[in-house]
């Protein structure tokens, strides 16, 4: 019981962070309030074995993935903070978090190496909270959340296209989406 009552109460937090998005399904909050409400799932779903058994081969995999899950995480912040001068009247989509309403392409820093080291970040917090307990319906939930990661994403580039044009383009022509090097 405790654990339906956990999701009700974040959910109604995710809800209204995403609230604007969730009225565009155009909007690549639209897709992330899915990937988010799929890790808030695995998350209750492995909580009370989170730290059982710790020197397990998977809960080994699990802490490493979610210590580097942090790594993009801040870089792609703090680049989107430093460098893309977010402005809420030059940018007013509505949909868009404060820190998203970039009025300058980044691409330096990680964005040098990948588009999109937020939802890399969620990724690895995903595989990582997978690997605590992995199990069926724990990789069901990883793979909902991955799916809804890779539409959010599609749903970001054409919102950047829509806002930087050929830069953007040009820009997806030298990175990779997630992983440095790979994909």
């Amino acid at each position: 019981m405790w654990k339906i009552t956990v999701f009700i109460l974040f959910t109604i937090i995710l809800v209204y962070i995403s609230r604007a998005s969730l009225l565009d399904r155009r909007s690549h909050g639209f897709f992330r309030f899915f990937a988010w409400e799929a890790i808030l799932a695995l998350i209750i779903l492995n909580l009370p074995i989170w730290f059982h058994d710790w020197q397990a081969w998977y809960q080994m995999i699990s802490w490493s993935l979610l210590i580097l899950c942090i790594l993009p995480l801040a870089l792609g912040v703090y680049y989107l903070r430093s460098r893309g001068f977010p402005d809420k009247r030059e940018r007013s989509e509505s949909p868009l978090l404060g820190f998203e309403r970039t009025t300058v392409l980044v691409t330096s820093g990680i964005y040098r190496y990948i588009r999109h080291p937020l939802y890399s970040s969620l990724f690895i917090l995903t595989w990582g909270v997978y690997f605590k307990m992995p199990s069926l319906l724990g990789a069901l939930l990883t793979l909902i959340a991955t799916f809804f990661l890779i539409l959010t994403s599609k749903a970001d580039e054409n919102e950047c296209l829509l806002t930087f044009g050929k830069e953007y383009q040009d820009y997806m022509k030298t990175t990779n989406s997630f992983i440095p090097l790979i994909y």
